[in-house]
């Protein structure tokens, strides 16, 4: 049978829907020692800020019952090196690009934008509005419509008419799919869904918190329950929005799960850290379950469990 695995995400097309997630796997470097990156639809860089980050005190990371939180600060080496030498490194790879980026304030949304103008080799541009907001008492910019929808103009108004912007967008919200709409307003043409939750455990021995940011992100298979809902939602909302997945995803049944609720795409993080080929082994299994399900597209796939409602 020829499956046609292929998806796109806005004007961006990828060979196949299974993406590296934000944070997970740093520029790739880390997983290339165990298959090619240009075997996933694409790697989706670590968010990359103006200036480098040392990141959180430690610790950073602790395990929580199917799942972990982390802490880490977005820890990275800024624009500047990243521009010289992981986008050229990712491309020796021939790795299809999406950068993140975060910022502290608008402006910095709006300067990193520029600074990635006109490189070549980006197939997409993920807007991280899940970290905290410096001009509002430390609020995320995805938690308020102001400042998700400031942030999302600065860099659609800075950025390169024909690179998608990806809006990631966090859970801790009571209306994500309010939120997606503005930011579809402000010139977002896909959205990340979701970021990790807010989350904490405590050290009942030390009877302390355990990170030693108090809190940090809850990852892996206890939110996956969480990225199906506000994936759902979104799609429900905007009928033809494009999503990328992500979430607590481990095996390809889980993929199918977003998948089915209206994900073009899926990024695979936390289960690279139990098992670095777990982005491979997914996209085997997606391709395998589609199939069986008489599938004959990715494509016809995305958002079926919606059919009933249309």
């Amino acid at each position: 049978m020829n499956f046609d695995f292929s998806t796109s995400l806005a004007h961006a097309a990828f060979k196949n829907p299974i993406f590296t997630a934000s944070g997970c796997a740093g520029s790739g470097k880390e997983l290339a020692q165990f298959f090619p990156l240009h075997e996933l639809g694409a790697i989706v860089t670590k968010s990359i800020m103006l200036k480098p980050r040392s990141g959180r005190a430690t610790p950073r990371m602790a395990e929580t019952p199917s799942g972990m939180l982390n802490s880490i600060g977005l820890q990275g080496p800024g624009i500047d090196i990243f521009l010289e030498k992981d986008i050229p490194w990712l491309l020796d790879q021939g790795a299809n690009i999406i950068v993140s980026i975060a910022g502290e304030t608008v402006e910095d949304y709006a300067i990193l934008a520029q600074r990635l103008r006109g490189v070549p080799g980006i197939s997409a541009l993920e807007v991280n509005i899940s970290c905290p907001n410096v001009e509002n008492r430390g609020q995320v910019f995805s938690c308020d419509p102001i400042t998700a929808q400031a942030a999302i103009s600065a860099v659609k108004h800075n950025i390169d008419s024909q690179i998608p912007i990806i809006a990631k967008l966090s859970p801790d919200v009571t209306d994500i799919a309010a939120i997606a709409e503005v930011c579809r307003t402000a010139g977002a043409d896909a959205f990340a869904l979701i970021n990790t939750l807010l989350g904490m455990v405590i050290d009942i021995n030390t009877m302390r918190p355990k990170l030693a940011g108090k809190t940090g992100g809850l990852s892996g298979p206890a939110i996956r329950p969480v990225a199906v809902r506000a994936i759902y939602q979104v799609r429900s909302r905007i009928p033809d929005a494009v999503i990328l997945g992500m979430g607590g995803v481990t095996h390809g049944r889980d993929a199918l799960e977003l998948v089915l609720a209206g994900a073009s795409g899926i990024s695979i993080g936390t289960a690279t850290f139990g098992n670095p080929n777990a982005a491979i082994t997914i996209k085997n299994e997606l391709e395998a379950l589609l199939i069986e399900r008489g599938f004959t597209t990715f494509t016809e796939a995305v958002g079926y469990a919606h059919r009933e409602e249309n």
